[in-house]
């Protein structure tokens, strides 16, 4: 397994992972992230990162029913594994607890 670090790009890949189960597979990915995001990815980007996350252990998939609106391909399906929930908590309670720390101060403007 490769090291654990989760760069920002890949935390988002598989937070979005996440809350499309079971549907996560590389274009809704892609869509999700540019609806949600609101940040322009191509399918490449997110391929990458899907195969880092994978083998970090993060997700694991499997090949979904091939469909005829995809010429009867199978769509990859991706799922977050526990290893990968538990590295999502872990950078939210970082970032929180970093956070927290910013002093209640006015910018004034």
């Amino acid at each position: 397994m490769k090291g654990t670090y989760l760069g920002e790009f890949e935390e988002l890949v598989l937070l979005t992972v996440g809350a499309l189960h079971p549907e996560a597979y590389g274009v809704a990915i892609m869509d999700e992230i540019e609806k949600e995001a609101g940040r322009s990815v191509n399918i490449s980007a997110i391929h990458s990162a899907l195969r880092r996350l994978d083998e970090k252990g993060f997700v694991k998939s499997e090949l979904g029913g091939a469909t005829t609106e995809r010429g009867g391909r199978s769509k990859r399906i991706f799922e977050l594994t526990a290893f990968g929930k538990k590295a999502l908590d872990e950078a939210q309670a970082q970032r929180l607890k970093l956070y927290n720390r910013i002093q209640d101060i006015s910018f004034g403007n």
